[in-house]
């Protein structure tokens, strides 16, 4: 079981008036902590045109992670595919590929708040469509030599090379909750990445139909399943959850208030409970015992986003918990 740290999205609080370089320093300075526990993967999250000025940049953060770490995973989870030109997505990600010494996991989804997809100017109802558009665009790319391929939203000539040429290409993870979804990631994708919303017996059930269809239609090669679920490590599970909780309910009221379109002042009580049943908190046999779970249901070879980044949670609190995750979670592990 490979354990990563996630989701960094440099968010602020209201009233929080660190500057933008002070808030991706942040971000910096818990990829090389994570780096140093030992953990094996640091993810950055992606939103646009939000009031919490939620991370947009994420092939730009990539870089500089890039270029702040040494032998860590760096993975996106997930950019947002149909706001991206393919083309210049698929230079920038060779180019992080290439700065890295091919450490880049590549993940991808195909978005679903009106307000992107109005800023941007892309029809909403051709989400799915560009998106597979770009992974085959991606996946041609980065092969040597020229294009080879048509693209239906880019209007850019076959014989053309895109460069800079990887190495090795970087996997591709598709971030999937429907079925359909779930299926494209079995289908187009290196990987499948699951949310928090999803339990257990969710995962497994998506990654039983991901064997069901790759069999089927006879593709080969290794498939990763990533899961990703808040949680914390303290000393106790009151104060884990104490130290986790704020960040963490503001960070689901303001994905409520994205996706419905209007404010929401609070989560109700029943939102707040199945929240923290979600979360894995406590001390470091607690969360250990949790993720084995995980382990023993999905495999060895699942990959756990462990996240604990959640806005108004101070540095020194995350770093804390990053160290404790890598010296006294994995070895448990």
């Amino acid at each position: 079981m490979e354990l990563g740290l996630g989701l960094l999205s440099a968010q602020r609080l209201p009233g929080d008036d660190r500057s933008a370089s002070e808030r991706y320093g942040e971000v910096l300075e818990l990829g090389r902590a994570a780096e140093d526990a030992g953990l094996d993967s640091v993810w950055t999250s992606e939103h646009h045109f939000t009031d919490d000025e939620y991370l947009s940049g994420t092939m730009p953060t990539l870089g500089a992670l890039a270029g702040a770490t040494e032998e860590i995973e760096l993975a996106s989870g997930v950019a947002l595919t149909p706001f991206y030109d393919p083309v210049r997505l698929a230079e920038d990600a060779a180019t992080v590929q290439a700065i890295s010494d091919d450490r880049l996991t590549l993940g991808l989804s195909i978005g679903y708040l009106d307000f992107e997809f109005e800023n941007f100017g892309v029809p909403k109802d051709e989400r799915t469509d560009r998106t597979e558009d770009a992974i085959e665009l991606l996946r041609n790319a980065w092969e040597p030599g020229s294009l080879g391929y048509d693209s239906d939203f880019h209007p850019i000539s076959p014989d053309a090379e895109v460069t800079p040429t990887p190495d090795e290409p970087p996997e591709i993870v598709l971030g999937a909750l429907a079925k359909p979804a779930v299926r494209r990631a079995a289908r187009m994708g290196d990987g499948w990445c699951a949310n928090e919303m999803l339990s257990v017996d969710d995962i497994e059930l998506r990654q039983d139909d991901i064997e069901q269809v790759r069999e089927e239609e006879d593709i080969g090669g290794e498939f990763t399943t990533y899961v990703v679920q808040y949680g914390f490590v303290g000393d106790t599970y009151e104060e884990a959850w104490e130290t986790l909780r704020d960040g963490y309910f503001y960070q689901q009221r303001k994905y409520q208030e994205w996706a419905e379109g209007e404010e929401v002042d609070e989560l109700s009580d029943e939102q707040r409970e199945e929240l923290e049943e979600r979360a894995i908190v406590g001390t470091p046999e607690d969360v250990a015992e949790e993720l084995g779970e995980y382990r023993d249901a999905l495999g060895e070879d699942v990959h756990f986003v462990f996240r604990p980044y959640a806005p108004g949670i101070e540095n020194e609190e995350l770093l804390e918990c990053i160290r404790r995750l890598g010296e006294e979670v994995a070895p448990r592990l």
